[in-house]
This record gives structure tokens, sequence and C-alpha cells, in this order.
């Protein structure tokens, strides 16, 4: 990315709740941002391809109790699926699990996958890059003003079955296996396969008062993007920073985030996007006991950063002081080639203080 480029974006303010048509920074709030209907499921979309300089497309699906995706692959995208509220049933071939929030499954390019959500108002955040898997929807459908799949009416959902996305290559000889319940998926694989994951399982790393769990590293999405969650306390505001190489996305899973984003401070709730593309000068504080955030990160060359400033741990949750917070810092001196430029001390909250 060339000088200019950077300055270009960091003297831009956030766009506010709608996608801007070009890879500069913007928030979407909780079920803004376009909308459309498709095999009985509302897709809220909050990243295309050309908001994202082609690197990816990122949407909310929400459905309800018996909504059905047959089996279908995408030759040309890695996808992730993240359960965001409610359950779901999800196959792979010749695997099945019943998935709840913070769960995942990550499936390669070419790899078939259905699914069935299992519990009313079920929500699932999708990833999938490179750009463009979601083109085909966007382009034959309408937007939609309601912000809720519909009802037929005697006040039941719309059960039509179909393919997740247009132009999707069926597979329905696939067969539909049971759910194994009795398999704890908690590691992540050496390589670009489907595999399952638990909340907060994979590979841990922990910080002061947080844990770093990831839930896809980039051997296992060709190098196009991981992935991890944080689960942390009350914190402040970290370093004023930005990257010159890679693309950082934040999803507020629970609780409260602010993100400070080239001089501009917003708050981030269960739902909420934010799009930092590279250039971006930024920094971000928990602002509840016991938020979560997930972080998608494009492509995969910051990942080292969670391994050389955090300590590998097996706990599910934080202890506080579990490493000396000088470690973090220790780390990034350490290692020149994260593709992090500190560019001043943490922000000063400009907005009031207790909320």
């Amino acid at each position: 990315m060339t000088t200019n480029h950077i300055e270009d974006i960091q003297g831009l303010a956030p766009v506010l709740n709608a996608l801007p048509g070009e890879s500069v920074p913007y928030y979407i709030a909780a079920g803004e941002g376009p909308r459309y209907e498709t095999a009985g499921m509302m897709w809220n979309v909050v990243a295309r391809s050309q908001d994202t300089g082609g690197l990816f497309d990122a949407a909310f699906i929400h459905g309800g109790r018996g909504t059905d995706v047959p089996f279908h692959s995408l030759p040309a995208h890695q996808r992730s699926y993240y359960v965001f509220e409610g359950s779901a049933q999800f196959w792979i071939p010749g695997e099945s699990r019943v998935l709840v929030p913070g769960d995942s499954v990550h499936v390669p390019a070419g790899v078939p996958v259905a699914f069935r959500l299992l519990g009313n108002l079920t929500k699932l955040f999708l990833y999938s890059a490179p750009g463009g898997a979601l083109d085909a929807l966007l382009d034959a459908g309408e937007p939609v003003e309601h912000h809720v799949y519909s009802l037929r009416g005697d006040g039941s959902k719309t059960t039509r079955s179909g393919l997740v996305l247009p132009g999707a290559i069926s597979d329905t000889d696939l067969e539909r296996v049971a759910s194994d319940d009795t398999t704890w998926d908690a590691h992540i694989p050496a390589g670009a396969e489907a595999y399952f994951l638990r909340h907060l399982e994979g590979d841990r790393r922990a910080w002061p008062d947080s844990i770093n769990a990831y839930s896809s590293r980039g051997r296992t999405t060709g190098r196009r993007y991981f992935s991890v969650t944080t689960l942390a306390t009350k914190q402040p505001y970290i370093i004023r920073h930005f990257h010159q190489q890679h693309t950082e996305n934040f999803l507020c899973l629970s609780g409260r985030v602010w993100l400070w984003v080239n001089g501009e401070e917003l708050l981030l709730t269960q739902g909420d996007f934010l799009h930092a593309p590279a250039g971006t000068v930024h920094s971000f504080a928990i602002a509840s006991h016991n938020a979560q955030m997930l972080g998608v990160l494009t492509s995969d060359v910051f990942e080292p950063f969670f391994d050389v400033t955090g300590a590998e741990t097996t706990d599910p949750v934080y202890t506080e002081g579990l490493i000396d917070p000088g470690q973090v810092l220790a780390g990034i001196q350490a290692n020149p080639d994260l593709d992090l430029v500190v560019v001043g001390p943490p922000p000063e909250r400009v907005r009031a203080t207790g909320i």
C-alpha cells in the first residue's frame, strides 16, 4: 500500500450504517445494511466485494425453526459460519453437529455443506473469502425494508428450501448423517479441511484480563484470513496503531466495546460490525465485564501477533493478572514484521465515562 493511500484512509471518518461501495472504514449497527430474502431466510449483508477491495463478503443469515438448506458448494470461496443466536444443525461430508451460539463450522472451497435452523430467530454470521460469493444473491434480489424473515398467513415462518446462494453447486446426493453428540470439537486441523469448532475452543492465548481463542488460522483458509474470539473484562484503550498489509474486522458478540477509528469514537454492542481496511488508525477498549468480540482479519499476515504477545493456555476463561502486561509490548518490540505501526498512546475517552 502506498503512503499516499494510507494517508487518504487515515483522513476518513468511518461511514455509518451504510455500505460505502469502496474500501474505506465503515460501521454497521445490528440490523442495518441491505437486507434480502431467499430460501426462507433473511440475509442482512454487512460486507460486499466492492466494500472490501475484493477481499471478502459477510452477512447475517436470519431464519426460523425448520428452515433448511441442502448440500451445496462454492468452488472458489472459503467460508466460516458462526452461530450468533439460536441453534442449527450443520452437515459436512460424513459428519454432522448441532451448534449453539459461539460454535462454528469452516468450509474450504469446493467442500459441500448443508444446514437446518433448529430454533426460532436463529441467526448465523457468514464470512466468505475472497469477495464475490454474495454477488449472485445481490444481483438477483431486491432489498426488503423489514428486519425479520417473513411469515405465512397462519403466523408460521416461510419454509422454502433452496441453495444458500444462487449459483452454488448442488450436491443433493450426499447423505445427511446423524449428529455426533459425543465428540467435543476443540482443535483446529493442520490443513485446509472442513471442521467444526466449539465456542472458545481452538488455540487459546492469554493476555492480561482476556483470552484470545483462534477459531480459524491461515493454514485452514488458504491464507485468506484468520479469526479469533476475544473474551475480556473491562479495560482501557490500547495503543493507537494501523496496519499496512491487512484488513481488520470487529464484530461484537456480547457486551460493549469502544472502537476509536481515525479520531472517531464508536460504541459496539451485540451484532454491531466495524470494517477497518489497511491504513485505518484504530484502538479498542472493553466497556463491560465478560464482553466477547469476534475479529476476522484478512489476509493472515497478522496471525502471529496473538502467539508472540500472549501466553499459551488451556483455560477457557481469563484470569486477572494471568501474564505481565509488559509481555504484550515486549512481543511487539521483538517482532518487527507483525504489520503493526504504532502511532501514539491510547486515545482519550471523548464521551462520558461509566457507559
